[in-house]
């Protein structure tokens, strides 16, 4: 674990996965008793009691999904340096913002959750324990976005996921101290599968690559009802895999016998990477169409614009749409200017993530997080990287469009990154699931 300053010295030490707080135990002692105004809860006040205050970053360091969480990671960087320092793109955001939050420079340690649930709540565990921290965030995987989840909601700590794409993060497995800012499997479905079936047309079948957690499980099911409703798609196929699988070679001949016409791909991060070039290995890309239902930060680099062109996906965020959104526009140029290339979606959606906590703190006028949730749940419409946004209370779910992009071929690339091909920008309100349609139970403040 690292832990720096406002000044960007680092402090290094060992992140003990045995240690800290047992999951459910009071923080130092502070008794759990019904809320009042000026009482202790969680780590406040006494994490916010000096100069500064402490945000404990979990993220996928090693790993399939390392190279998106260190893509998540430098956004996160940038908007606390962009909080410490009172950027104007973050009070553009959170007007209220100064220099640093309500007095206090923001600090931060990280630590690698290996998109594991059990080793991402043992680093939580300790930056609560070990630092007081104010806020939690981080993730890849939303197998730790829910298990992280839940430990806010114990600790009474607010909880911010980085990437979370089930449907269960903000649905069955929501909590009162828990948001999230990024799209998810049924905006992502409802958005791109009415464009799949214009463009393939109907009564067609599909062969899914399914990742065996619960993003893999709530996209299959998102996609599949929505195709299966409207377009009259059917399953030839649906092969689960476990993340992090070293080879595709069952699953994708399984598929390549299917007989199916679309390969729709759940996979993710690197597992994304590499169950692609096996199935062109396989001959599939060459006699089935390929979709990748959820957007993966940096694949057509890794796999090629020569097995990408021509590709639907949905994603949170791509450089392009900066011609469309002046603060994407601020935070690419300082974004690429820092940090060497133009941030991906992960990068966008951790910024996102502390951008919005830094509005609501700052509006709230205190870091007591009951008084910071009441003011996520009042709804309030904002101007974001994305345009006009908001949470809806019921759920902790940013209502905030989807993007549809399509791969271009290596011929129509205007420049080294140039992937993509936005089509569309779908807003989010009339892709999302009735409130309640998912089973979000909130749960108590206290």
């Amino acid at each position: 674990m690292s832990i720096v300053t406002p000044s960007g010295l680092s402090r290094r030490g060992v992140l003990g996965l045995g240690a800290g707080l047992a999951a459910g135990t009071a923080l130092g002692g502070l008794p759990r008793l019904a809320f009042a105004e000026d009482q202790p809860i969680g780590t406040w006040p006494a994490g916010v009691s000096g100069s500064t205050a402490f945000i404990g970053i979990s993220v996928p360091r090693t790993g399939t999904y390392a190279e998106a969480g260190e893509d998540e990671l430098k956004g996160y960087m940038l908007a606390i340096e962009h909080i410490n320092e009172g950027n104007d793109l973050i009070r553009q955001m959170a007007p209220k913002v100064t220099k640093g939050l309500l007095g206090k420079q923001i600090i931060y340690g990280v630590a690698d959750s290996q998109a594991n649930p059990n080793v991402a709540v043992q680093n939580l565990s300790k930056f609560v324990s070990d630092n007081k921290a104010i806020l939690l965030t981080g993730s890849c995987s939303s197998a730790e976005a829910v298990a992280d989840n839940k430990f806010g909601q114990r600790e009474h700590v607010i909880y911010l996921c980085g990437v979370s794409g089930s449907n269960d993060t903000t649905g069955k497995d929501c909590v009162r101290y828990g948001f999230r800012t990024c799209f998810y499997g049924q905006t992502s479905s409802a958005a791109l599968s009415p464009v799949l079936i214009k463009e393939f047309g109907k009564n067609k079948k599909i062969a899914f690559l399914t990742p065996d957690y619960t993003y893999g499980h709530t996209v299959r099911a998102s996609m599949q009802e929505y195709l299966s409703k409207e377009g009259g798609w059917t399953v030839a196929t649906n092969q689960v895999c476990p993340l992090g699988a070293p080879d595709y070679s069952s699953y994708l001949l399984n598929i390549a016998n299917s007989g199916a016409d679309i390969f729709i791909n759940i996979n993710w991060g690197n597992d994304a990477v590499q169950s692609i070039k096996q199935a062109n290995g396989f001959g599939i890309l060459q006699k089935m169409k390929l979709v990748v239902a959820y957007s993966v930060p940096f694949l057509a680099k890794n796999v090629g614009p020569e097995l990408t062109q021509g590709v639907y996906t949905a994603t949170d965020f791509w450089w392009t749409i900066e011609d469309k959104f002046p603060l994407a526009k601020m935070f690419v140029e300082t974004f690429s200017k820092k940090y060497g290339y133009n941030p991906e979606w992960s990068a966008e959606a951790a910024y996102m993530q502390l951008a919005c906590w830094a509005r609501m703190v700052s509006e709230a006028g205190t870091f007591n997080p009951v008084e910071v949730i009441k003011t996520y749940e009042k709804g309030e419409h904002f101007n974001s990287l994305v345009g006009d946004v908001w949470f809806r209370p019921q759920d902790h779910q940013l209502v905030r469009p989807v993007i549809i992009q399509r791969g271009k071929a290596p011929s129509q690339m205007k420049s080294k990154d140039d992937y993509w091909e936005v089509t569309e920008i779908l807003p989010g309100e009339p892709l999302m699931q009735p409130v309640g349609a998912f089973g979000c139970n909130l749960g108590p403040y206290v």
